[in-house]
Parts: C-alpha cells; structure tokens; sequence
C-alpha cells in the first residue's frame, strides 16, 4: 500500500471515477493519505462526488506519472473520525481554509478491498492488494 501512495502522491494529480444511476463520472482529484495503516482520499460532503460515493461506493483511482500508469480499484469507505479528517488537513494544508475536521462538510474515504495494478508499455504490470 506504500508504494501506491507514494505512486498517487508523486503524481500530484489523479482521477477518481464514481458510478451515478448507470453513468460513469470521473474527476481529478489531489488528495491521498495513509492513516493507521489505510489509504484514504477527502472530499466534501456537499459535492456531488460524495453523494455518489455514499450511494456506490465501488471507486477506481487512475493516474499517470509520464512512464507508469496505475489504477487502483476498491471500496470507499466514509471514516467520520475527526482525527482521521485532521490527519488528512494536516498532509494538506493549503485546504484548511475551505475544510474544518468536524466542520459537518469535511469527509474522509479510506479504500477497502483494494487492488492497484501498475502498468507500463515495457514491463509487466504490478498488482498490490491492501
């Protein structure tokens, strides 16, 4: 699980794709934390993202780091903890303007069940499970 953390963190930027009804959606997104051992992505819950998350919460990752792609595949999972959200604002400080950890807005995910599989035009691809 290190190593997809530090894969997603790396590239800064990943996409995040949700399932609304029957329609796929799909958003970049640049928050990634590892937190007692799990990795975790915030959002707010007045987001359309979160409403989409809490209906399904099957959720795939995806991000580009100029040579190796990866995806990752898993459950997000609401963590409601305030010290789980601050733990996520404290990685991302630029973020607490607009996020409080209990502010009743701020909402954390960790992933459950997960498998990232990194891939590349000239090697084998990876597959980690957490």
């Amino acid at each position: 699980m290190k190593e997809v953390y530090e894969f997603l963190k790396k590239c800064n930027t990943y996409y995040l794709a949700t399932v609304e009804g029957d329609q796929a959606r799909v958003r970049p997104f640049g928050t990634i934390d590892m937190f007692e051992d799990k990795l975790y992505i915030q959002t707010g819950k007045v987001k359309e993202v979160s409403k989409q998350m809490m209906a399904n919460p099957k959720v795939e990752l995806c991000a580009f780091n100029g040579q190796e792609w990866i995806r990752v595949a898993g459950t997000a999972v609401e963590d409601s903890r305030e010290e789980a959200q601050a733990h996520m604002l404290e990685s991302y400080p630029n973020l607490q303007a607009m996020y409080k950890p209990g502010d009743g807005n701020t909402q954390v995910f960790y992933l459950k069940d997960a498998t990232a599989v990194i891939s590349s035009f000239t090697a084998e691809p990876k597959t980690i499970k957490f």
